[in-house]
């Protein structure tokens, strides 16, 4: 059953934006950053997601929040590229417009992408190396390795994604220490759930890999890529204690919820 249920984890990932106030003050506030783009029936989570980001990083002008509206801009891209392909037949005009809107969020990634290109924040660094392959970045990012400036989710995940076919060893530490370093009320990255069930079940380390599974179904019971059929066909297969891993499962997951978690021996 070696990579049925998962695939090797995407080197994005989504970080969270910063919030400001509320939708409808920021735009009345600040039009521009809510004009900028047609506005859509669809893709609108995407959309608030950027204004929020581009408001964080129009009060501070910091680096992180630039990385954040790098992000958000890849998303809203992302779905406005799916939704101009939907054609109506009576309002063109719609499928106009997201076009428009797609390229546009094209524009800003490009234009954001230059002014950070030099930037030395780690996860700029990274998003140079991930995005257009810069080695320059890279290597800045790994010589951070170990120093306070990864010491957060975020990072550790991104130092996870460079060595995950380098070594898989590692690459649990860091995935594992990504979570010890979440706190109460932060949102973990179903991500990492997901790559510590990778490396487990290629390592043929099935209880741990079903144990990270239901940890993923439990966190998030709409993502697609298992079902609590796919976690009855893993048990029996494997012939594993279902119903006592499910209770690892739920208590280690109020552990990482609670930012109590601390990695375990493997």
């Amino acid at each position: 059953m070696k990579r049925t249920l998962l695939t090797l984890f995407p080197l994005l990932i989504m970080s969270g934006c910063d919030t400001g106030p509320d939708l409808a003050k920021i735009c009345k506030e600040s039009p521009n950053i809510c004009n900028d783009f047609i506005e859509d029936t669809w893709c609108k989570t995407e959309r608030r997601d950027k204004i929020f980001a581009k408001y964080a990083l129009q009060q501070s002008g910091a680096d992180k929040q630039k990385y954040n509206l790098l992000i958000a801009y890849e998303d809203y891209a992302a779905c406005m590229e799916h939704a101009s392909k939907i054609e109506h037949i009576k309002l063109k005009y719609k499928q106009r417009n997201r076009i428009d809107n797609f390229a546009k969020a094209k524009q800003r990634i490009e234009e954001l992408s230059e002014e950070t290109k030099n930037s030395e924040h780690p996860e700029l660094l990274y998003y140079h190396w991930s995005r257009y392959l810069n080695n320059t970045a890279l290597e800045k990012f790994l010589a951070m390795e170990g120093s306070a400036a990864l010491e957060t989710p975020a990072s550790q995940f991104h130092l996870a994604t460079y060595y995950i076919k380098r070594d898989p060893d590692k690459t649990l530490e860091l995935l594992f220490h990504a979570l010890e370093l979440q706190k109460e009320g932060d949102v973990p990255n179903k991500e990492i759930f997901k790559a510590i069930t990778t490396i487990f079940t290629d390592k043929e380390e099935y209880k741990q890999a079903y144990i990270w599974l239901k940890i993923l179904k439990l966190h998030d019971p709409q993502d697609e890529t298992i079902s609590n059929d796919n976690l009855l066909q893993y048990s029996e297969g494997y012939q594993l204690d279902g119903p006592f891993l499910d209770q690892v499962a739920q208590a280690t997951l109020e552990k990482i919820e609670l930012g109590t978690f601390t990695a375990p021996k493997h």
